[in-house]
């Protein structure tokens, strides 16, 4: 067994907190869900940028249920506890699933940089198989790099204090507790992350510089605004997931986990996945006038097959 520190030892705030994460994670799965769904009911959502959406909030919901329902059970009890094995698997798939969103992310800046620089080879680059095969590898690679870094950490020996200082399985505080040489579990950690985060990341900055260059070049200024409209959504995501993303991970290590770390952590973990449907549905104009069709008339919203590219 491990046991956490909890998020906060303040008894009177618990009860704040059970109601607000259990809001935040209620409210995170019915918009991700709710995105799902009005993507494989509209047509005029068929096409990619809208299957790597639907992915994303897939992506979002199951990454919400890693962690956020045994934060909300801790906070009823004093004693917070997790199996072995149970630590593990959190770590997988939280590690998995944030490696996946990762890559994901970085496959949507591809897609606006298609639509946007060379939109009338759109539909013959971003066709159904293609846009599979990229979703494909952005799983693959976040499950492969999330079982290096598991089997690395969990096949180390523990056999001291069993107190992690966090609310949730993490690979830094865990490494704290392991009284074997953790020198080797470091380093895969560090190549892992720097370079399953720099590719994607760098990939989204090289695309939207071209996509900016290829706005401004635009003589209407109706396109330029639809053009920059057709972004905001994605580059607004991905700004939160990466400056979460570095706050978290890149900073001085520490031998105290704070509460500060913690609101961080809080942030990137549970309330990032709320964000993502929040901002698609306030940014995207297209989305809007989809949840208006449907909520003025469901039996109008047209139930096809997803089809994507051309047929």
């Amino acid at each position: 067994m491990f046991v956490f520190t909890g998020l906060t030892d303040n008894e009177t705030l618990a009860p704040f907190l059970f109601v607000f994460f259990s809001l935040v994670y209620v409210m995170a799965i019915v918009g991700n869900m709710g995105i799902i769904a009005l993507v494989y009911n509209i047509s005029r959502l068929h096409s990619p940028m809208y299957y790597f959406l639907s992915f994303l909030s897939l992506i979002d919901i199951f990454y919400s249920s890693i962690i956020t329902p045994k934060l909300i059970f801790d906070l009823l009890f004093e004693k917070k506890v997790i199996s072995f094995n149970g630590c593990a698997l959190q770590f997988f798939f939280y590690a998995a699933l944030g490696g996946s969103e990762n890559f994901l992310l970085s496959t949507m800046s591809y897609d606006r940089y298609v639509a946007i620089c060379q939109p009338l080879h759109y539909m013959c680059i971003m066709t159904r198989r293609k846009c599979l095969h990229l979703v494909s590898v952005a799983f693959s690679i976040g499950f492969l790099q999330s079982s290096i870094q598991t089997s690395c950490t969990f096949n180390l020996d523990f056999c001291g204090s069993n107190l992690i200082d966090h609310f949730y399985c993490d690979i830094p505080p865990l490494l704290k507790l392991s009284c074997s040489d953790t020198f080797h579990c470091n380093m895969v950690t560090v190549y892992i992350v720097g370079i399953g985060t720099i590719i994607p990341f760098l990939t989204i900055i090289f695309s939207y510089v071209l996509i900016i260059s290829s706005i401004l070049s635009m003589t209407s200024a109706e396109g330029r605004k639809k053009a920059f409209s057709t972004c905001s959504s994605h580059l607004m995501c991905a700004s939160v997931f990466y400056v979460t993303l570095f706050i978290n991970y890149l900073r001085p290590p520490s031998s105290v986990f704070t509460s500060q770390d913690k609101v961080v952590a809080v942030f990137y973990a549970v309330v990032t996945p709320l964000l993502n449907p929040l901002v698609y549905t306030l940014r995207n104009q297209e989305i809007i006038r989809a949840i208006e069709k449907a909520m003025r008339n469901p039996a109008s919203v047209d139930r096809v097959s997803l089809r994507i590219g051309h047929r």
